[in-house]
Order: structure tokens, then sequence, then C-alpha cells
């Protein structure tokens, strides 16, 4: 691998999400309605949401969707966009969230490192909700590399955990 000019900055983050839908309106229903994002703009056929008051942490448009189908499976594009929940408390709260809303999972999963929960929005772009677990709890092996798995989660255990 060629590398010019060494690593990216160890504190440089991913920003905000902007994601295609057909419809702002149904998306606003997962994404406010259920996972509780806060509108903070409505411009031009798009909404910006945040979580307390950023700008936006995610953002929502039709410009080159609206009234369209979600991608074929097989095609490229987005996996999933991951969403990051302050402490596990907040996270079994997402799940009593979802569940009261009877939104499908996709899974939950253990990873070591966090656990998160996968569902689909209802254009079918993927969205990871997870916790992390405190760096020094992180599985590694004997080189010192993560250890990542993929653990099944109780998940009326999770949902106990959840802010109420």
């Amino acid at each position: 691998m060629d590398v010019l000019s060494g690593p990216i900055h160890a504190q440089a983050r991913i920003g905000h999400v902007h994601l295609r839908v057909a419809d702002i309106e149904r998306s606003l229903k997962f994404y406010q309605g259920i996972l509780g994002f806060r509108p903070t703009q409505f411009w031009r056929g798009a909404v910006f949401l945040a979580a307390g008051d950023y700008h936006h942490h995610l953002a929502l448009n039709t410009w080159q969707s609206l009234g369209g189908p979600p991608p074929p499976l097989g095609s490229t594009g987005l996996f999933h966009v991951a969403i990051l929940y302050p402490t596990l408390g907040d996270l079994g709260d997402a799940l009593r969230r979802l569940q009261a809303a009877n939104w499908p999972l996709d899974g939950a999963t253990d990873h070591g490192v966090s656990i998160a929960l996968y569902v689909r929005d209802p254009d079918q772009n993927g969205v990871e909700l997870y916790w992390d677990r405190a760096e020094s709890e992180w599985p590694r092996d004997s080189q010192g590399m993560l250890a990542m798995g993929n653990s099944s989660v109780d998940i009326e255990w999770l949902r106990r955990q959840g802010i109420t």
C-alpha cells in the first residue's frame, strides 16, 4: 500500500450522514418518531436531524430519490449507518422504542467491543444502534489485535437495561 502522508489523525471522526429516501414524512416517523432525533431544519426536499443541540447528525433528502425504490440486493452502496448510544441504558431504551412501535429487528449482536441492534429504516437502509464497552474491556488476541465476535444478545436483558 502506498501511503503518501501517514495515517489519518487519531481524533478525526465521521460526521453527519445524508441518506437518500423516497418519502421524508415516512422517514421522519422512524428517525424522529421512534429513534427520537430532533429536526433542526427543513430545506428543499431535505430534513436535518440532531441528537441534542448539534446542527445535524443525520440528513434525509429526496433530491435524487423522491418516490424511488430501495437499491436492489447485490448492488453497491451503504451497508449501514451506525448510531452510537452513550450508555447501555440508552441502547436498551432504543430497543424499548423499537418494540413499542413493533419495528422489526434484523439482529442483535454482542461484538465484544460493543452491543448492537440492527434494523432497516423505511427505505431499507441498514441502521446499527450500538453501545461501546470501555476500551479496557475490548477483547484482544495474543498480538494485541482486536478479537471481535458475533455472540447473541439476550433481548429481554437489554430491554431491562433501558432508561425509563
